[in-house]
């Protein structure tokens, strides 16, 4: 009996010694601590305002100002990458003894996935969608009887696969799709039978009666390319560049829609910081007007949009 006791000490004695830490005591697995999700969400006003009195020089006075909001939902691990992102622009501006003016009206949403085959490469495959429009009436000032857009008129919707490259790509990403679809939208009556914003217009008899309405909804297939580049330029000083470029295949291949926008980040502090930017625009399908000098109106084709902003507000990231 002593002898199987003695041979039965040693022998949990030798187990012990070989693996102290996992026969006796409880140990927690495992958490994966790789990124998971990331939440952003920001809020930002602007406000400028002028007062003249008695000034010599002249000038109107005036108040402006701009509100927007960002939330953006994006998770990240060795092969996924899905980013999410919302964003809502909304800006007036109200001058003496002129009527309220709009000077930004923007509602969109991004959503794109990538998996890329292992955790080396900086390639992945990925699918993209995007949805822009506007929340607002949009009018050629001086006059506000008859908009020119409209909520969903026009509407942009962007669906489509590709490859995209980015080695950080949240801060820097080369997506190319060979296939993708543009639909526009024109979800108004007056602007879908007048031809606005490339879709067919209406055919009307001789007594100008509609025969065939205004295409509402225009379809195309195409190649895109988004380029996505942000760095810090300086102390408190960032630079975000985004540029869009698509062609349709049957309608003109080789003529380029432009979307490109270049924004600066200036930082004061955690919650005062200053915005400043430049917007170029440029779709064939969105033809100008003119009037000659019998004041008769006559389309004078697409052209180059551009619009430069600065603005000095509150912003809050939580």
């Amino acid at each position: 009996m002593k002898y199987v006791l003695l041979m039965a000490v040693c022998f949990f004695s030798q187990l012990a010694q070989s693996q102290p830490d996992t026969l006796f005591l409880k140990t927690k697995a495992a958490v994966y601590d790789g990124p998971i999700w990331v939440r952003k969400n920001k809020v930002s006003a602007n406000l400028n305002q002028v007062t003249f009195v008695n000034w010599n020089a002249g000038g109107s006075n005036s108040i402006s100002g701009l509100l927007g909001m960002e939330s953006s939902a994006n998770y990240t691990d060795k092969f996924f990458s899905w980013r999410n992102n919302a964003a809502i622009k909304y800006g007036i501006n109200k001058q003496e003894a002129r009527e309220l003016r709009k000077t930004e009206d923007k509602f969109e949403i991004n959503s794109d996935i990538g998996f890329k085959p292992d955790s080396v490469s900086n390639w992945y495959y990925s699918a993209k969608l995007n949805f822009s429009t506007q929340l607002t009436n949009g009018y050629s000032y001086p006059n506000t009887e008859t908009p020119i857009s409209r909520l969903l008129a026009p509407g942009y919707l962007f669906f489509g696969g590709g490859m995209e490259y980015g080695k950080n790509i949240d801060k820097m990403s080369l997506y190319i799709s060979p296939l993708t679809l543009k639909a526009t939208f024109v979800l108004d009556d007056n602007l879908a039978n007048a031809g606005k914003f490339g879709v067919e217009p209406a055919v009307y008899d001789d007594d100008g009666n509609i025969v065939i309405p205004g295409e509402r909804i225009k379809r195309e297939l195409g190649v895109l390319i988004n380029n996505t580049y942000e760095m810090d330029v300086a102390k408190n000083i960032k630079v975000k560049q985004q540029v869009s470029l698509y062609s349709d295949y049957i309608n003109n291949f080789g003529n380029i829609d432009v979307d490109w926008r270049l924004d600066f980040d200036f930082k004061v502090n955690n919650f005062v910081k200053a915005t400043f930017g430049s917007y170029i625009i440029y779709d064939d399908d969105v033809k100008t007007t003119e009037t000659d000098v019998d004041g008769e109106t006559f389309e004078a084709g697409a052209k180059v949009q551009w619009k430069q902003y600065l603005g000095i507000g509150f912003a809050v990231n939580f």
